[in-house]
């Protein structure tokens, strides 16, 4: 009995022989990387081949058995600097290895033995898996390296800070720097308040002229304003972001942190009036977030009223949206959020706080993926923030528990606080008793 192996020497004067040998080499290539070459060619390429094929089959099931046990792990490698250089690493020596065992695959298939109408086809399918293999491995590489230069450029060095009475409790502002401004000032400030165990946010609203913001005793903005922001006119909240720029020796580590002086003296002001501490700011340009939304495809906002469109001192509106779910343009999204045509203000920063939602809950991985150079791009010409890359684990655990519950809403606006003469010993006890009631809504929900 003739132990010659017909793969490895076959009869190469019968095409159907070297057809079907054909099929079959190809076939092993895409399922089993390697193993036409330990067949057909050379064992020690095949070896290297099955053996990586087989770490890889691993580390993918390892992961899989991550994101569902363990998810904090996935988001820690997705945003760590150095995890995410060696990802990218391996996926080019992967993407090299394949073209190479895919190359060496048709080589030892002996196409011009094969069927002459049949060899098209055979080295098709051989070219076809190696764009979807190599193709995909070179796009997910490819973000990597996006992602691990956005996680440089967007958030700041710094160490692991633990939740202060169990919340994460992070400053949003929403900064308006257009043609017609001077300089940057925040026309939207919120309190994004987390309850890091069950996820239940609470958003509260502080009005940009909110008036005669009080600070705590070891802020620097205690010794000018001992009594809180008393100026002579009107002292509005969203003027401390210029006086802390006009003030910088007030914060003169601000910088280095990754923030502002203008930033850290709003950050006191709403930590004054809120009672609570702020680790984090995130601050949003509404002048270029709209590049932010058209990387995104667009952004879906529930319109509650007919709204005008328009510049404050025309006479007519450019249009009226109408009530009902409407999907905005990032030039769209940005004029509702702007508009001030025949509304207050209290209507134009509930809107921007509006926008900033739904940003926030619709930058959802399926979303971002297949855009995200340009999601990426975008986020780092548009947001500015303190937060360290080594928090971003646990802020992605916290957000997927945030997106299953209610966020509970508190405006301190005219009505449900005196925004002139503000009370903080009620104003504070309103924040309490807030954050308690959405804890229970978080659980009910």
């Amino acid at each position: 009995m003739s132990t010659v192996s017909p793969v490895r020497h076959p009869d190469l004067k019968s095409p159907g022989t070297m057809t079907k040998r054909g099929w079959w080499l190809v076939g092993l290539n895409i399922l089993v990387p390697g193993s036409a070459q330990l067949l057909a060619g050379s064992r020690r390429l095949g070896r290297l081949g099955v053996t990586m094929t087989f770490v890889l089959w691993g580390i993918l099931a390892v992961a899989a058995i991550l994101f569902f046990a363990w998810p904090t792990a996935i988001y820690w490698i997705a945003s760590n600097v150095v995890a995410l250089t060696i990802v990218q690493g391996v996926l080019v020596a992967y993407v090299a290895l394949w073209i190479v065992l895919t190359l060496d695959t048709l080589r030892v298939v002996r196409l011009v033995r094969a069927r002459p109408k049949v060899r098209p086809f055979i080295a098709g399918l051989a070219v076809l898996a190696l764009v979807l293999t190599a193709g995909t491995a070179s796009y997910a590489a490819m973000v990597a390296g996006v992602a691990r230069t956005t996680l440089t450029e967007l958030f700041a060095d710094g160490s692991y800070q633990d939740p202060v009475d169990g919340r994460y409790n992070i400053l949003l502002l929403g900064g308006d720097a257009g043609p017609d401004r001077s300089g940057l000032r925040p026309d939207s400030i919120s309190l994004a308040s987390i309850d890091v165990e069950t996820g239940a946010a609470t958003m509260i609203g502080i009005p940009r002229n909110f008036e005669r913001a009080t600070f705590s005793e070891g802020s620097p903005l205690w010794g000018p304003f001992p009594n809180g922001y008393e100026c002579g006119d009107e002292c509005l909240i969203n003027y401390l972001f210029t006086y802390g720029e006009e003030h910088p020796e007030l914060y003169p580590d601000a910088n280095v942190g990754g923030s502002t002086p203008g930033i850290e003296a709003t950050r006191d002001a709403v930590s004054g009036v809120t009672g609570l501490e702020i680790q984090y700011f995130v601050l949003i340009d509404m002048q270029g977030f709209a590049q932010l939304v058209d990387a995104l495809g667009g952004v879906e906002i529930e319109v509650a009223e007919r709204t005008p469109i328009g510049v404050i001192t025309d006479s007519e509106p450019m249009y009226i949206l109408e009530p009902g779910l409407q999907r905005f343009d990032g030039e769209g999204a940005l004029w509702y959020a702007r508009s001030r045509f025949d509304t207050s203000d209290y209507d134009r920063m509930a809107r921007q706080r509006q926008v900033q939602t739904a940003i926030l809950t619709q930058f959802a991985p399926a979303n971002v993926l297949g855009k995200f150079q340009s999601v990426a791009q975008a986020g780092t010409q548009v947001v500015k923030t303190d937060v360290p890359s080594v928090m971003l684990p646990r802020f992605v655990d916290v957000a997927t528990k945030t997106r299953t519950v209610p966020i509970t809403e508190l405006e301190l606006v005219p009505g449900v606080v005196d925004t002139l003469n503000p009370d903080y010993a009620m104003i504070h006890e309103l924040v309490r008793t807030t954050l308690e009631g959405s804890l229970t809504a978080g659980a009910g929900g």
